[in-house]
This record gives C-alpha cells, structure tokens and sequence, in this order.
C-alpha cells in the first residue's frame, strides 16, 4: 500500500456536513489516537469497532476501505 488509510481518509476532509464519508474523516481526524499509519484492515477494524464512535461507523469504514484498495491496486 501507498500510504496508509488515515492520509487517503482525510482527502473527505471538509465537505458538506451531510456527507457520511466528510463526518468520517473529520471525526477520524478529531481521534488523536487514530492509528495513523496503519494499512492493515483487521488493525483498523479493531479500533474502530472498540471506539464505538457514533460517525466512525463500520459500515462506513468498510465503504472507504474498499475506495482504499482499490486506489492502491
């Protein structure tokens, strides 16, 4: 992997408030101990499902996962 899954997240920085990818990556952002540099799913997975934040949802870190991977192909 290029970089890892935090710096590809906060490109949804910023965008309308309505946008679940945009409140994602700004309370990924807001996170200060958000695994930085991890690329591993289960490592992330973890954190998230641990966290139990209400806009770090699974679901929706499934969803950019998957615009992760594909971007690192």
């Amino acid at each position: 992997m290029n970089k890892s899954f935090y710096l590809f997240a906060l490109k949804y920085r910023g965008g309308h408030k309505e946008d679940k990818k945009s409140r994602f990556a700004e309370s990924m952002f807001q996170q200060h101990d958000f695994p930085k540099a991890e690329t591993s799913f289960q490592a992330l997975s973890e954190y998230i499902e641990e966290l139990a934040h209400p806009e770090l949802t699974a679901s929706m870190f499934d969803e950019l996962w998957e615009y992760y991977i594909e971007g690192n192909k």
